[in-house]
């Protein structure tokens, strides 16, 4: 069997009181997930997460903090293993591209509804959690600060 190594981001707005996550449509599979994407040869895991980001959603972001790694079989008989990042948009704008059609912005519980996935819901609630501890330990510090701050599991 062979393994697909991939990486992505949990894109987050923290700039409201409730975080709102991105959620990308992918129309040739229709399937609503994250952005992500295989790596390239020599490519870490990490850049290959903020350039499949960028390609797909058009945001350039920063890092928040590292997320599990979730893996799946298809149904060629091949196992793919996405390591995901949780991001905070800086700049961009989505554009439609090869592959993604659609992008949207929603609450935790409308991205749980939406997302295609049962692995993606579970690295939505991974990610809503950290995103929820990390705000109670600097809970004097802004939303918008709080996107400066970093964290991993």
């Amino acid at each position: 069997m062979t393994e697909i190594q991939a990486a992505g981001g949990i894109v987050v707005d923290l700039r409201r009181n409730k975080p709102k996550y991105l959620v990308v449509h992918r129309p040739d599979r229709d399937e609503w997930t994250f952005a992500h994407g295989s790596l390239r040869p020599s490519e870490t895991h990490r850049d290959a997460a903020f350039r499949e980001v960028l390609a797909q959603t058009g945001y350039e972001c920063e890092m928040l903090g590292k997320l599990d790694a979730v893996g799946y079989d298809d149904k060629n008989d091949e196992s793919t293993a996405i390591r995901y990042l949780m991001m905070s948009p800086m700049f961009g704008r989505f554009q439609r591209n090869d592959t993604v059609d659609v992008v949207v912005w929603m609450k935790r519980s409308q991205a749980m509804t939406l997302l295609s996935h049962v692995h993606d819901q579970r690295l939505l609630a991974e990610a809503h959690m950290s995103l929820s501890q990390l705000r109670r330990a600097n809970a004097t510090v802004s939303p918008q600060a709080t996107t400066m701050l970093s964290f991993s599991n």
